[in-house]
């Protein structure tokens, strides 16, 4: 049975809304028959720097832990790769049946397009790629 987890700084600092707007997203997508790995959207926003902050669930439902070196994901929007970036996250450690929420930060030199911050997903980048 999938379980949501918090990673201790956002345990500590995520507004009510937030947590409740993650719980909610949690119980309509956890029941998952899938053995993988998931990014369930969130948000999307841009910060002062212009860099692209995308907030998913990442869900495991692989019976592996998981952890981020080197993994190289994708930012998608209508079908097109928005943005590409390699991401090394010692923090994001994600036991098997859990999902956990995270921010992914793709920085402007990341980018392929400008983002329009709607219809947005986060996918691992293809080996060929």
């Amino acid at each position: 049975m999938q379980k949501l987890q918090f990673e201790s700084a956002w345990d500590k600092t995520i507004s009510e809304n937030d947590r409740e707007r993650i719980q909610q997203v949690f119980l309509e997508t956890s029941s998952s028959q899938n053995k993988d790995i998931e990014f369930t959207p969130l948000w999307e926003a841009m910060n002062h720097k212009g860099e692209l902050l995308i907030t998913v669930l990442v869900q495991n439902f692989s019976e592996q832990k998981i952890s981020f070196h080197n993994e190289k994901l994708q930012y998608w929007e209508d079908e097109n790769i928005v943005a590409e970036h390699s991401f090394t996250l010692p923090a994001l450690m994600i036991e098997p049946s859990t999902s956990m929420p995270w921010t992914f930060i793709f920085p402007t030199d990341s980018f392929y397009s400008q983002p329009l911050l709607r219809n947005g997903k986060i996918t691992f980048a293809e080996i060929n790629s």
